[in-house]
């Protein structure tokens, strides 16, 4: 017995406000760098390339995700998002590598910086504008339980306090003419992205291996079986397990042999309906089994 998934909403236009917003902030970015040759700055506009790409992926990864079960994938295609989460964290590496190049460069070669005040100015427009799409992003990810749009959103913010100490960083250069500190900030930009990537990835590979639901709501389920057991009914093998946007659950019903099919069927439904009243997108696979029967027990520990 199953409950029936609530309908994937289609979330693309996120992406193409996502890929909006990258390249607003490429052609401003790439402009304070232009104008100021600031090291700091190039690495800031290099980190939003990487935004335009990773957006252009997730607009391909929400629309297989929107995709219904079908007879090849019977689960539905939600873990698609996973991808997304991977091949973003991959390219974060590969940014953050090409910024280090540039930066250690500097370092040993350490240049003055021109037109400050202009720089300045453009990237903080460009700040803005990644600060708000990021705002939207992350609350839609949530809202929809997105992995691709909490990563973009997580991306963006992670871009955004790169560009504030970036622009910390000039500042500094030009109040002090410290020439070296624009490269040293742009290392630890590049290390700062290099983390940023490794927890996308991380994130990407629990969801590959089919992550259980959070401790706090697997309790909260046990806890709604704890209240339906009784000295005819019984609970075992409860899994729970989270695939993109959606989640799954499934449990074992141990009822007396001598109940009739629909007397088992209807405590199941009930029970059913009553935990997606709480968990409207959790899909209830329950499974019903004679209580008297040791064979009911032969997969009583399985998780």
């Amino acid at each position: 017995m199953q409950s029936t998934p609530s309908q994937r909403v289609d979330l693309t236009r996120f992406a193409w406000l996502s890929i909006a917003a990258a390249i607003v902030t490429i052609l401003l970015k790439t402009g304070a760098w232009w104008v100021t040759g600031s090291v700091g700055l190039l690495s800031d506009a290099a980190e939003s390339v990487v935004n335009l790409v990773a957006a252009f992926v997730a607009l391909y990864v929400l629309k297989v995700a929107a995709k219904p079960a079908d007879k090849n994938h019977h689960f539905g295609h939600t873990k698609a998002e996973y991808f997304s989460a991977a091949v973003e964290g991959v390219m974060i590496f590969v940014a953050a590598a090409a910024i280090l190049v540039f930066a250690i460069r500097r370092l040993m070669d350490p240049q003055p910086l021109e037109e400050v005040g202009l720089g300045l100015a453009i990237s903080v427009v460009a700040a803005l504008v990644n600060g708000a799409v990021a705002f939207v992003l992350m609350r839609a990810g949530r809202k929809h339980n997105s992995i691709t749009l909490r990563a973009d959103a997580n991306h963006l913010y992670t871009d955004l306090i790169t560009t504030a100490g970036v622009l910390v960083g000039v500042i500094l250069v030009g109040l002090t003419g410290w020439f070296w500190l624009d490269p040293v900030l742009a290392i630890l930009v590049g290390l700062n992205i290099l983390w940023t990537g490794w927890r996308l990835v991380m994130e990407s590979s629990s969801g590959f291996m089919d992550e259980a639901l959070p401790k706090e709501a697997n309790d909260r389920l046990r806890e709604i079986l704890a209240a339906h057991t009784t000295e005819e009914v019984d609970f075992h093998a409860f899994r729970t397990r989270v695939s993109g946007a959606r989640a799954f659950m499934e449990m074992h019903m141990l009822v007396p042999g001598s109940w009739t099919v629909q007397e088992g069927h209807d405590r199941m439904e009930d029970l059913v309906d009553l935990i997606q009243g709480e968990f409207p997108d959790l899909r209830v696979l329950g499974h019903l089994e004679p209580i008297e029967d040791p064979r009911s027990y032969e997969d009583e520990f399985l998780i």
